[in-house]
């Protein structure tokens, strides 16, 4: 499965930031995968990502990725882990180079035309658009998606699901990256699978 296919698979990308003694990662995977949202981003920004994303898994029609991984080390930890795509918040020619010649479908951020050269001369056409509010939003990524027709983002970072329907109506837009629909702290399955219901109704028009 490529990073496109992924991106197409529901309209948001939960963004998690799993905590030890927080809710069960495998019990989380399962309540997302039954609402609709098969695709999972877990972010390496605590000491238990890893091993979440390993169990995770582990959960029939669960498609987990490592996000926020910075180098090749964390991007060789995430493969062992048996992420299924990995994630960064940007792009380096280390990183993509290490990314590109290990196979594995690779979201980097961008923000800024130089940003998607660089990519582009890594043969990827697939990117994280972060963070997207702070950058200027979605009018700051229509500017970018024009001279650059053949790419496709997932935008990430301040939105919500009041601001997604927005972002999925754009044709460069293909799913959006929601922290939203896991809240901090959040340790009831039932709130989060009705967020995550709501987010699965959404649509993208690409």
């Amino acid at each position: 499965m490529n990073i496109d296919a992924i991106m197409r698979m529901a309209p948001v990308i939960p963004v998690l930031v799993i905590d030890e003694g927080g809710v069960d990662p495998v019990g989380l995977a399962e309540t997302l995968v039954e609402n609709g949202l098969p695709v999972i981003e877990v972010t390496l920004r605590t000491s238990g990502a890893l091993t979440a994303i390993k169990a995770m898994s582990s959960v029939r029609g669960a498609v987990v990725g490592a996000g926020t991984v910075l180098d090749g080390d964390q991007l060789d930890h995430a493969i062992d882990a048996s992420a299924n795509f990995i994630v960064s918040p940007g792009l380096t020619d280390t990183l993509g180079r290490a990314a590109v010649g290990n196979g594995v479908p690779f979201l980097p951020g961008v923000t800024n035309s130089g940003d998607i050269m660089r990519g582009m001369e890594l043969g990827l056409d697939r990117f994280k658009f972060f963070p997207a509010e702070a950058s200027g939003g979605l009018r700051a990524l229509k500017a970018l998606a024009g001279p650059f027709h053949q790419a496709r983002f997932c935008p990430t970072g301040g939105i919500t699901l009041a601001t997604a329907p927005d972002w999925l109506a754009d044709p460069a837009v293909l799913c959006v990256g929601g922290s939203w629909i896991v809240p901090k702290g959040e340790r009831d399955l039932g709130r989060i699978a009705a967020l995550a219901r709501a987010a699965s109704q959404l649509r993208a028009t690409a």
